[in-house]
């Protein structure tokens, strides 16, 4: 009998990948592809649509070509998403009306202080779990369709399209037939209200965004609709799950019960603990969001966002030319036994939680002429770190629920001694998992679960495998003392502005 696999499509930040996952939910075959990055003014980060389309396209014949797999042997596509990012295409012509304008952008920011000015930050965090910022979708739109010559009046005739990068996928994957979004995205947009589970109309015309361009929502486990012959290969084959890529990893962790933690170190890191049933309502700059919807029923999530992690990682490489590869970055810090009190806060595009400032920007502190390129190395390494713990602290608060241990995932767990010293700042065991490419899996366990290639959550669960165990080794005094100090910097870089 034929192998059949899973097929998930990774749309990252800096690159897309295609992965086949076995029926254990091993990695069968994978390919990567990264793709350009636009700068076109201080702050702005934007994508080309279609080089991104391109890019999966590319990585998906790639990874049937090489393994000699034919399209009839894909059971389903799931498909994971860098959130938030937006793009906008005429329905008609299938063009995108401008650059996609990536989640890290802070192009918006003037459109975000206006609406916080006018008193609208209560309303929407109400409705939406999320604070009025750059980093999400709908201020995006707004800016598309208020800077895009002829925008305006195309949406307001029914001509455009939104959609975060899952949608223009699966839009595109069916050659224009489906137009959706998964909840998990949706609750990404600063327009969806996570309460009634539906777009929400107040929020749509403060935003003067017409519902007539935005995706229809749905489950993060269901059948959307088949590839279309001519952009899959000869294959009508079924889309069967979606998520962004945060709730995706917590998906792929098997973090299925309430108060369950991971953590992923992408180009940015993002922490996401399990709520359940219920929309826990942050009083620590956490953000609620909707982790995903299967079988009609949807599970809440805390979500901590940390806008610089493996970014941090390559400005050392590229941007200093520190390092040659991002690898070494642990070689040079393990050389040294600290910072000697340097400290590297990488607020390069401003703070996430808990913070929530677009307008700080990147510092580092305490340097002296005994200071070298292994301290600095080791404080850029730990500044992650640092951050991370600056979430646990309010998702702990936030949730009553004190952290057991913590799951990670994302490329710069492969560096033991970012793990390490994780685990000694948060004082509690940090786990990494046999298969680390989470995000992905958990598009494939979606989309399995829709079309009956895997059979429950419980049976997923039972694949998740532990790699290492990181126990926490610091002395108590030495915590406290780097955290502190740490605490300072950041007010010292929030100061300077």
């Amino acid at each position: 009998m034929t192998e059949k696999f899973i097929l998930a499509l990774d749309q990252g930040t800096t690159s897309s990948r295609a992965i086949l996952f076995n029926q254990a939910g091993e990695i069968h075959y994978s390919y990567q592809q990264e793709f350009p990055q636009y700068f076109p003014e201080t702050g702005w980060v934007e994508h080309d649509a279609e080089q991104i389309w391109s890019s999966i396209l590319s990585c998906i014949a790639t990874v049937l070509a090489d393994k000699h797999i034919d399209a009839s042997q894909i059971a389903g596509i799931g498909i994971t998403n860098q959130r938030e990012t937006t793009v906008i295409w005429d329905k008609n012509t299938g063009k995108p009306i401008y650059n996609a304008i990536v989640w890290q952008s802070r192009q918006t920011a003037d459109i975000c202080e206006e609406l916080k000015t006018n008193g609208y930050n209560d309303l929407f965090r109400d409705k939406t779990g999320l604070l009025i910022d750059a980093y999400f979708s709908g201020t995006k739109v707004k800016w598309i369709l208020d800077n895009v010559a002829g925008a305006r009046e195309k949406a307001d005739n029914g001509d455009l399209l939104f959609g975060t990068i899952d949608t223009w996928l699966i839009w595109k994957l069916t050659n224009g037939k489906v137009h959706v979004t998964d909840y998990s995205n949706a609750s990404r947009t600063l327009m969806y209200n996570i309460y009634d589970l539906q777009w929400d109309a107040e929020l749509l015309d403060i935003l003067n965004v017409p519902k007539s361009m935005l995706p229809e929502v749905k489950g993060s486990s269901e059948l959307y609709g088949h590839t279309d012959p001519t952009c899959f290969f000869g294959g009508e084959v079924p889309i069967a799950g979606a998520a962004g890529d945060q709730q995706a990893a917590l998906f792929g962790q098997t973090c299925f019960e309430e108060g369950m933690v991971k953590n992923t170190y992408g180009t940015g890191c993002f922490m996401l603990m399990n709520t359940g049933s219920k929309a826990v309502k942050s009083k620590n700059g956490l953000l609620t969001t909707l982790a995903w919807g299967i079988d009609g029923k949807v599970t809440y999530a805390l979500e901590g966002s940390i806008f610089v992690a493996g970014s941090a990682i390559q400005w050392l490489r590229d941007g200093m030319r520190m390092i040659k590869d991002s690898a070494d970055s642990e070689l040079y810090a393990s050389r040294v036994d600290s910072t000697e009190g340097v400290y590297v806060v990488p607020a390069f595009v401003g703070l996430g939680t808990p913070y929530w400032d677009s307008e700080v920007r990147g510092a580092v502190f305490g340097l002296t002429r005994g200071t070298t390129k292994e301290h600095f190395i080791r404080a850029t390494l730990e500044s992650l770190c640092y951050q991370t713990n600056d979430v646990l602290g309010a998702m702990e608060a936030d949730s009553g629920i004190p952290f057991k241990t913590l799951r990670v995932d994302g490329g710069a767990v492969a560096n033991n001694f970012l793990m390490q010293f994780q685990s000694d700042l948060l004082n509690v065991p940090v786990d990494r998992p046999v298969i680390n490419e989470t995000t992905a899996l958990g598009a494939a366990y979606l989309a399995g679960l829709a079309v009956g290639f895997w059979q429950s959550k419980e049976e997923i669960a039972a694949y998740w495998k532990l790699d290492h165990q990181f126990e926490p080794e610091m002395a108590e005094v030495t915590r406290k003392s780097n955290y502190e100090g740490w605490k300072k910097a950041v007010m010292a870089a929030q100061i300077f502005k």
